[in-house]
């Protein structure tokens, strides 16, 4: 039985990784581990995972972070879901904070939902200087969504009518 020869195991196919990650436009996505710290910017030209610890600043194409990751610097992206805590600046066309999320900073957004139990300190502002339009979103969760108005039509100029462009023009008194 000791004397058998030992022969290799071949897999018949490869193990599929732990967690699943879409990327968007068919991007390939990077994980930074829980386990890991950077010091210092990223910047990548694909969707990027967090779930480690980042000092500084970080730009990519699509952020997720977890919910035990920090990162302590500017958030840029065009797409970002918060779950950890952040101590800088979030910008993107579309930001989801989570009710785990932890947030020291100010948001610039096109798009902004929030679920009930996120904190956050810092200004809201929308990218558009226009104003925002609010939406309550109560479905199987509680979320408030945020959104920059879309270009508006050029106003035309009305007259109204007012009660007091009927009345005579003394009123005694």
């Amino acid at each position: 039985m000791l004397n058998k020869p030992i022969s290799p195991r071949i897999p018949t196919a490869m193990p599929k990784p732990i967690g699943t990650h879409r990327p968007i436009n068919g991007a390939s996505v990077s994980v930074l581990g829980g386990d890991t710290t950077i010091a210092g910017s990223i910047r990548a030209d694909t969707d990027l995972h967090i779930d480690g610890r980042v000092e500084g600043d970080v730009a990519c194409t699509a952020l997720v972070q977890g919910e035990g990751s920090e990162v302590v610097g500017a958030i840029t992206a065009e797409s970002a879901r918060i779950a950890g805590h952040v101590d800088g600046s979030v910008t993107a066309r579309e930001v989801v904070i989570l009710k785990s999320a932890r947030i020291r900073g100010d948001i610039t957004y096109d798009s902004l939902t929030i679920e009930q139990g996120a904190q956050l300190d810092g200004r809201l502002t929308p990218r558009s200087a226009q104003g925002q339009t609010i939406t309550r979103n109560v479905d199987h969760s509680e979320r408030l969504v945020l959104s920059a108005p879309q270009r508006a039509e050029p106003v035309r100029e009305q007259r109204i009518d007012t009660p007091d462009d009927y009345a005579p023009e003394h009123h005694p008194e």
